[in-house]
């Protein structure tokens, strides 16, 4: 049964002794290029715990929006595996959210009606959604008001900023409540105001329902506000170079990027990605 989503009182990283919500075993990747194939990912060995928010950040070109749709199965890792709750991914999974650069709103629905979308085509939602709409409704609303844009709920798309939108997107990509959020460069496309001011909703909104978050970033800020790990791949045919825990305190805020702790961390990252 659905239940309203209830904030986190938890700020701490997921305990090492969780087993993992994710593996990744040994996970290479090969396109075919000119009559041969071309080693993409090498090797990628790693795992991420429940509850867990990582980023994977590299050069373009390594192959990090690849890593995204082998997890959600839409692409099957070919070399190697990755495992769901010990269950090889070898079809699309159904407890994923994905949020992308460019938030895809439906033009003829309204904002709220946007959020509520997932909740009519995903089991078990689906089947109890006309019993249930009210009580769904209560749940949209309520991620609505934690991106403030709970007087918004009638407008339609075209009549929102693009931060608006995104900010409508990711309630979406969170309203049935999934183990995995996928985050493709989600707000490579605002503004550094706006983008700023996203990664504080986007904590707020993943602090509600903790699942696993993997986001994929070229802003190495971002990666250092938002996760609890950041893997930092090298160039072509890619690895994991470089794991950076980030033990920052949460919910972070804007004024820690100050910190000599944070610019400490985010300058590490940089120093692996610019000597590789």
């Amino acid at each position: 049964m659905a239940q309203p989503l209830v904030a986190s009182t938890s700020t701490a990283a997921p305990t090492v002794d969780q087993p993992p919500l994710l593996e990744f075993d040994h996970v290479g990747l090969e396109y075919p290029f000119e009559g041969s194939m071309r080693r993409i990912i090498d090797d990628v060995h790693l795992s991420i715990k429940p509850g867990e928010f990582v980023s994977f950040v590299g050069p373009s070109g390594c192959g990090k929006t690849s890593i995204l749709r082998m997890v959600s199965g839409l692409s099957p890792a070919p070399i190697g595996e990755i495992r769901c709750r010990g269950d090889k991914i070898k079809k699309p999974l159904k407890n994923v959210g994905i949020a992308f650069q460019n938030p895809v709103l439906l033009p003829w629905r309204t904002t709220l009606d946007n959020v509520l979308l997932p909740l009519e085509v995903v089991q078990p939602y689906k089947r109890e959604y006309k019993q249930k709409k009210a009580q769904f409704a209560e749940m949209a609303q309520d991620l609505l008001t934690t991106v403030r844009l709970q007087d918004f709920q009638k407008q339609y798309p075209w009549q929102l900023s693009g931060g608006m939108r995104q900010r409508a997107s990711l309630c979406r990509s969170l309203i049935h409540q999934p183990e995995i959020l996928l985050l493709d460069e989600p707000f490579g496309a605002l503004d550094a105001f706006t983008r700023e001011e996203m990664w504080g909703m986007l904590q707020q909104l993943w602090m509600k329902v903790r699942c696993v978050g993997i986001l994929i970033t070229h802003d190495l800020r971002e990666a250092v506000f938002l996760s609890d790990t950041v893997y930092v791949m090298g160039p072509r045919p890619s690895n994991i170079i470089r794991t950076v825990k980030i033990n920052l305190p949460r919910p972070r805020t804007l004024e820690m990027e100050l910190s000599d702790e944070f610019n400490h961390l985010f300058s590490e990252i940089r120093s692996h990605i610019h000597h590789n």
